[in-house]
């Protein structure tokens, strides 16, 4: 498999999966592996936008498995989000992925509900994390592999100012638009 961002996808995924959604924010590239636990019975381990920073691209020779039907409830959660009907998504993620900070921290963005926001800082202090700390549980956050799924779109600055997000500041001003924050 060949992998954009080597410390977010895992090496341990059996047959990678991919497909492709249409969204508002571009075309999103899904990647996964089968699970018999998933609702839909596809496990997420990467969702990208065009051009995001770091993002998994899909390379000729990856080996990886266009399957489109594999993805059909993933797809499904989707357009209803973007269509305003989701406000939280049921979606099992590959195991694996992240450092153990990394899985921390997403664990806590996916705690920040659908409609609302916190900052860094905030989201530190919800961790035990010091003031310090606050560089590097950005950078975890930028290295979520699962945008829009797993929502660090909702974490702003301490002034309410959007900043940092891979996919780009006008894709999570959109998310927040959607999301009437």
């Amino acid at each position: 498999m060949t992998k954009a961002t080597p410390d977010t996808m895992p090496d341990t995924m059996t047959k990678a999966l991919y497909t492709t959604v249409d969204s508002p924010l571009g075309e999103l590239l899904l990647v996964g592996e089968a699970s018999a636990t998933a609702n839909g019975g596809t496990a997420l381990a990467s969702l990208s936008t065009p051009g995001q920073k770091g993002g998994v691209v899909l390379q000729e020779g990856s080996g990886w498995v266009r399957d489109d039907e594999a993805f059909a409830v993933i797809a499904g959660q989707l357009r209803a989000y973007f269509d305003g009907t989701l406000t939280h998504f049921d979606i099992e993620y590959v195991s694996g992925v992240g450092t153990d900070f990394q899985q921390r921290v997403w664990q806590a963005v996916d705690t920040v509900p659908y409609g609302t926001t916190t900052t860094y800082g905030k989201l530190a202090e919800q961790l035990g994390l010091s003031r310090a700390a606050v560089r590097a549980l950005g950078t975890a956050i930028g290295r979520n592999p699962l945008l829009v799924v797993r929502p660090c779109h909702r974490i702003i600055g301490a002034d309410g100012s959007l900043t940092g997000y891979a996919g780009g500041l006008e894709r999570k001003q959109r998310l927040l638009d959607l999301e009437s924050v």
